[in-house]
């Protein structure tokens, strides 16, 4: 199991859903992922549940800020400096959509949108450096881009982040993917919004958990009340699948083959 210990910079560092119904969303990741999740007593949070996995912090499950908000999970790139981050976004012509706003004394977060129209959140950590546990079976261990101009979004996330780029060809009749990179390693996905989706979906960030046997928990995560997106297909790294759950946020299962 791949624990964090120390600050994460320029790569996801957290993940958090904000939910309709907090409540039947934490029950519902429970089951599918084994997680045990609280709710943080101190009213200063607004009911914001932390989830554990054997310990560690993997997620956080909260409570939408503004009525009729969709149930979504956010995906949070660590920052040195969540101000400096707001500017640089700005300048790259993508827009803030939540600034810089201090969680206590955790640390600092704000969240923003790219050209597109995907949405992603920064953390300058504070008290909490992000996930105590990734990279490992029912934690996060990838984000990808689906974007509806996923020309416009490459460059401006190398502007605000330093990201580099590395592309792939895919089978004929299917958009190049393209790997996000950070000192060589690959932190994140992007690709061209299936043709087939319909046009009412915006260009979104997808948050994957991983498992040893997608399809096993993708039958888990139906049977506790999620409905199919994408059922289990492999690709040229492993197995995958896509579940909405029942509140309504989407979520990929991952399984990378070495």
């Amino acid at each position: 199991m791949a624990e964090t210990k120390t600050s994460v910079v320029g790569a996801p560092a957290w993940l958090d859903l904000s939910s309709s119904d907090a409540q039947g969303s934490r029950d519902y990741y429970s089951k599918v992922f084994g997680w045990k999740v609280e709710v943080n007593p101190d009213p200063q949070y607004g009911g914001y549940a932390m989830a554990q996995l054997n310990g560690k912090d993997v997620a956080g499950i909260g409570p939408a800020m503004s009525p009729g908000a969709p149930t979504a999970w956010t995906v949070y790139i660590g920052v040195k400096n969540a101000d400096e981050t707001a500017k640089k976004a700005t300048e790259a012509g993508g827009k803030v959509i939540a600034p810089v706003m201090n969680i206590g004394s955790q640390g600092r977060m704000l969240v923003i949108q790219d050209p597109s129209g995907g949405v992603l959140g920064a953390w300058e950590p504070g008290e909490m450096k992000g996930a105590g546990v990734m990279q490992a079976p029912n934690s996060m261990v990838w984000a990808e881009l689906n974007s509806r101009g996923v020309d416009q979004a490459i460059p401006f996330y190398k502007e605000v982040f330093g990201w580099t780029e590395k592309k792939s060809e895919m089978p004929e009749g299917q958009p190049p993917y393209s790997e996000f990179q950070q000192h060589g390693e690959s932190v994140g996905g992007a690709t061209a919004m299936n043709p087939m989706v319909p046009a009412e979906v915006p260009s979104y960030w997808l948050a994957y958990f991983g498992s040893d046997n997608v399809d096993k928990k993708y039958e888990e995560a139906l049977a506790a009340g999620g409905k199919e997106m994408l059922p289990p297909m492999d690709f040229p790294g492993g197995r995958f699948a896509i579940v909405q759950d029942p509140q309504g946020a989407a979520f990929g299962i991952l399984d990378f083959k070495q």
